[in-house]
């Protein structure tokens, strides 16, 4: 696999330890695309993360999914991430999955441009993707072609931005609860 100029840390070399070569190999043999699909593969604290080029994330995780010696049946967790300083690539999305078959976990990792968010949904290949795409969607900013309701999960409906990102306005902003207002963060009380 080429190595693109990446933020964080660059591929683990092989051999990976446990069964993180076997899973890699499986994928490779199950999806002939793999090389150009995988920007990087990093093996860290014990834990295996796929770095995918978005416009294969589907076709990847149905292979994980649906191959007999993967078997990659729980999608876990659903996160996004914002990284301003990440030019280009500013979205991240990670997904922890599961296999209950074989008793293995891996992380798939895919990020996007500030300029492009979109991605497309894996809805139809994990449902528990449906309500953590929302919430992505929701907090982030990041948009999940095909998802089959993509609205707001946490905020109001008509909530101006996306509240995780780190270029939000952080505090500053008139809330009201209940008749009350929360004073920006150099306005309220510190305690000791």
């Amino acid at each position: 696999m080429s190595e693109p100029v990446l933020r964080g840390l660059p591929s683990s070399p092989r051999p990976f330890g446990g069964y993180f070569d076997q899973v890699v190999d499986t994928l490779e043999a199950a999806y002939p695309r793999l090389p150009e699909a995988i920007e990087r593969s990093v093996v860290d604290r014990g834990e295996l993360t796929l770095h995918v080029r978005r416009e294969h994330l589907h076709d990847v995780a149905l292979t994980l999914r649906d191959d007999e010696r993967l078997r990659f049946e729980l999608l876990n967790s659903l996160s996004g991430v914002h990284y301003p300083t990440d030019v280009g690539r500013e979205l991240h999305v990670v997904y922890e999955l599961t296999s209950m078959t074989y008793r293995r976990h891996i992380r798939l990792e895919v990020s996007v441009p500030d300029a492009d968010p979109h991605l497309p949904s894996v809805v139809d290949v994990w449902p528990t993707a449906d309500f953590q795409e929302r919430e992505a969607w929701d907090m982030f900013g990041i948009i999940f072609d095909g998802h089959p309701a993509l609205t707001r999960i946490l905020m109001p409906d008509d909530w101006p931005g996306h509240p995780q990102r780190k270029d939000y306005p952080l505090g500053g902003i008139p809330v009201e609860y209940k008749g009350a207002t929360v004073p920006p963060p150099d306005e309220r009380r510190q305690y000791a």
